[in-house]
């Protein structure tokens, strides 16, 4: 026996406990080809296990669902409208035959009843591509699960199936369910619908409930995919317990309801997303009105959105704001009168004997349905309008099957697999609506989100929001009457949102719970970037506390128009002047013993460092750059090296001649020979230009800016960022060059007093190496814009102290005691110092 054999082996002991259809008009219409139709017209609100093995369960004996029941009249309004007002089949009478499924326990016997032929039985066969079942199509049923059960069954005979609102992710897999279409988008879209509704309130903190079935846990898990990555939090996550075959809840159940009603009493979290079929939410809101819980959102998923038994509580107003999710309301003409028209009167349908369950049976469904008229009507239709649209999406699949034109049909044999090929190619307008299956087999009609009302001739579920699921976009939301004070929309955020310029510090396990932390001055918030870290101010550029951008520093550098720029300008105009004259006055009196005293050619060389020196003030002052910057760090060191390399060889070449020629009379004929003077200039100036070149390559002298330490909205524009390091380095050779000629000029302080030269550059030397410490110890305490200026300033001083310190006095006695500028003056000098040692 084969798989096939063996399967439908199995299924035959089932197909006996079928009985046989009442011709009753709410269930059965003959027709040419019948359509199947699965509702749910019964369940136990308190229970949804019927099933007891291998029987059918007694429909009737459960609370009657007038909303299935409304689904059912729907198909019946459509079918015959379709053989009364239309000319999409003409000449063809197109008839159905429905089954109450009672929620999930009655869905294998339907299924096998529309796949059997009039004598009850399915054939087993090899091949049943030529094999005709009772229904040409089955529309429904309502749940994931109970679709699944069913197309389980018709995809292996490729029998088209339409569910109306079964929105379950893996009806999508075609593989698996070939012959299954919808009439509607899938759960993809209403989880997306409820996230862009979250983000758009700004709620963050939310908890979801789920039942425990597949519908539930598949639909809570998508949400929370969802939500990652947008600071969207789930508090918690609960499962409603599944109410139990008996009618009596029981301890456990009780003690479970009140401990998960407990817990949202206790969270901060006031959002509620619930995603359960609306049978086993009976009990749980009961025990939500009797613990008081209110000042909620419920935001609830299309099982139980516009659910009119849960809407009947009417207490539940108190507990909160009510949104969900679910189709749109299309308006379908004549179908309130159709809906509550009375059946004609006369004796009830013979029944045959075998007919002894109630799947084909609703005492109350007419009466109940009168009641919930009202409510039915001003909710509008909704999930009506999709079993409304696969009724003719059927009718225009066969309408091309059967080569239907205006007059008639060919009234062939329809094999479903036929006829499912031409389900997917269906393309039509219905009620201004455009009416297709995509790849997936869905129907991407627009939902919305409506909001549940208790006024009298108020809507009780109006809609507030549209969702477009070819855009992936949730629109138009209007007004919503929050049960809060104010009207104001509630929050649920387990932080409040950081003011601009604060960063987040998460606290727990949570993204979504968080301090909020000032960004400090000289940092700023991109939250763009992260919200959680300060980004630094880039080095020109500053902020203040809880900054969200950085402002441009003001640049400080020495200007014309300051006053102490322009002391010290006054000061090297003076300096520069008098080396000038000093200049001058040397070469007219060139050869005197005065000028060859004080070094001859030598001072030359001297006063124009000094000159050049002089020079490279301006260059301090103004906005630095390159050029003035290698002014600054080459030109004036050099320059000035030299003015005391030649100070130093000069008092060390007088020491030598009065103390140690006569001591060492060759090494003093070498030293004259080979211009020992010049050679140590030289040597000692090509040293300092080593070290120039030396730090220039180390240290870049292109401008930097650093910030003030006094004020930092200012940033200090200098030449060099290690200036601490590179003054120590240039005057380093400089310092001992002063210290070297003073050790000679203290040497020398017993000379004739024309050639003891001793104070002038002990005073020389002296300022210059005590204004050099200062300033080596001011910057290492201090870093603010005054430093340029000190700097400036002791430069200038230096150069002075050497101009007039030095050359100074030589000048004084040129001028106003011309009778000591004379040889025999010098001699008388030298021939007294000679007999005082003698």
């Amino acid at each position: 026996m084969g798989p096939w054999a063996r399967v439908f082996c199995s299924l035959f002991l089932l197909l006996q406990v079928l009985a046989e259809p009442a011709e009753n008009s709410d269930f059965y219409l003959a027709g040419d080809y019948l359509l199947g139709g699965l509702f749910t017209l019964h369940a136990n609100v308190k229970g949804i296990v019927h099933l007891n093995y291998l029987k059918v369960p007694k429909c009737k004996e459960y609370e009657m669902k007038v909303l299935g029941y409304n689904l059912m009249q729907a198909m019946r309004f459509a079918v015959e409208e379709i053989n009364n007002h239309s000319s999409l089949l003409p000449g063809v009478v197109l008839g159905y035959e429905m089954v109450d499924v009672c929620y999930v326990s009655n869905n294998v016997q339907p299924v096998l009843y529309f796949l059997a032929q009039d004598n009850y039985f399915l054939p087993i066969q090899e091949d049943y591509s030529q094999y005709v079942p009772r229904v040409v199509a089955v529309i429904g049923p309502d749940n994931s699960e109970a679709v699944v059960t069913v197309a389980n069954f018709l995809s292996l005979f490729l029998l088209p199936q339409i569910t109306y609102s079964a929105i379950s992710d893996q009806l999508r897999d075609k593989q698996r369910f070939p012959a299954l279409l919808r009439t509607m988008p899938s759960a993809d879209h209403h989880v997306e619908a409820i996230a862009q509704l979250m983000l758009y309130f700004r709620w963050n903190w939310i908890i979801v409930l789920v039942s425990s079935d597949d519908y539930g846990r598949d639909n809570g898990q998508r949400l929370s995919e969802r939500l990652t990555g947008h600071d969207i939090c789930i508090a918690f996550q609960e499962s409603l317990p599944v109410p139990q075959p008996n009618q009596v809840m029981t301890p456990e159940e009780h003690s479970r309801l009140g401990a998960i009603v407990e817990k949202l009493q206790q969270s901060s979290a006031r959002v509620v997303v619930v995603f359960s079929p609306d049978l086993a939410l009976h009990n749980f809101f009961l025990e939500v009105m009797r613990r008081n819980y209110t000042g909620a959102v419920w935001i609830a998923s299309e099982s139980w959105a516009i659910d009119p038994d849960l809407h009947n509580l009417i207490e539940l107003r108190h507990t909160g704001t009510f949104l969900g999710v679910t189709t749109q309301n299309v308006p379908i003409p004549s179908f309130r009168e159709f809906r509550v028209r009375r059946r004609r009167a006369g004796p009830p349908p013979r029944r045959s004997s075998q007919a002894s369950t109630c799947n084909q049976e609703c005492d109350q469904c007419f009466n109940t349905t009168e009641t919930f008229n009202t409510v039915l009507t001003l909710s509008g239709e909704r999930v009506v309008y999709s079993v409304y649209t696969a009724v003719y999406a059927v009718a225009h699949a066969l309408h091309s099957l059967l080569g239907c034109s205006e007059t008639g049909c060919t009234k062939e044999v329809v094999y479903p697999w036929q006829l499912l090929k031409e389900l997917w190619k269906v393309n039509f307008t219905l009620l201004g609506h455009q009416i297709k299956f995509n790849q997936e087999g869905d129907m991407p009609i627009p939902l919305e989100v409506i909001q549940w009302q208790w006024g009298r001739n108020q809507n009780p579920f109006q809609s507030v929001a549209s969702y477009y699921p070819t855009k992936r976009q949730l629109r138009n939301i209007g007004y919503i009457s929050w049960h809060t004070p104010n009207n104001t929309v509630p929050l649920s955020m387990c932080s409040k949102r950081c003011q601009p310029g604060q960063r987040k510090k998460s606290v727990g396990i949570h993204p979504c719970c968080f301090e909020c932390i000032d960004c400090l001055p000289g940092t700023f918030l991109n939250q763009s970037a992260d919200e959680y870290d300060c980004q630094p101010c880039p080095s020109i550029k500053w902020s203040h506390r809880n900054a969200t951008s950085c402002f441009k520093r003001r640049l400080a550098f020495l200007e014309w128009h300051e006053a102490p720029t322009i002391f010290v300008a006054l000061l090297a105009a003076l300096g520069f002047l008098s080396t000038l004259a000093i200049l001058l006055i040397f070469w007219r009196h060139f050869q005197t013993p005065m000028v060859r005293s004080a070094g001859g050619p030598m001072c030359f060389l001297m006063l124009t460092s000094l000159l050049v020196a002089y020079t490279v003030v301006p260059v301090y002052v103004g906005l630095p750059t390159v050029s003035t910057c290698l002014w600054r760090l080459t030109i004036f060191p050099i320059c000035f090296t030299v003015c005391i390399s030649c100070i130093t060889v000069r008092s060390f070449q007088i020491v030598y001649i009065f103390k140690m020629a006569s001591r060492l009379p060759r090494a003093y004929s070498y030293w004259v020979r080979y211009h020992g003077p010049y050679v140590s200039v030289v040597v000692t100036t090509a040293l300092k230009v080593a070290i120039v070149v030396g730090n220039l390559l180390t240290t870049s002298p292109s401008p930097t800016a650093r910030a003030d330490p006094d004020d930092s909205q200012v940033m200090i524009f200098s030449c060099n960022p290690n200036f601490r390091s590179l003054l120590l380095v240039n005057t380093g050779l400089d310092l001992a060059l002063s210290v070297v000629g003073f050790s000679f000029a203290y040497v020398g302080k017993e000379l004739p007093t024309n050639y003891n030269e001793a104070k002038f550059i002990t005073l020389s030397m002296t300022f210059y190496f005590t204004s050099s410490v200062s300033l080596c110890t001011f910057m290492s305490v201090y870093s603010g814009v005054l430093v340029t200026i000190m700097d400036l300033l002791v430069t200038v001083l230096n150069l002075l102290a050497i101009s007039l310190g030095y050359f100074g006095p030589k000048c004084y006695m040129i001028l106003f005691y011309p009778e000591r500028n004379t040889q025999a003056y010098f001699n008388s000098m030298i021939q007294g110092y000679t007999m005082g040692k003698d």
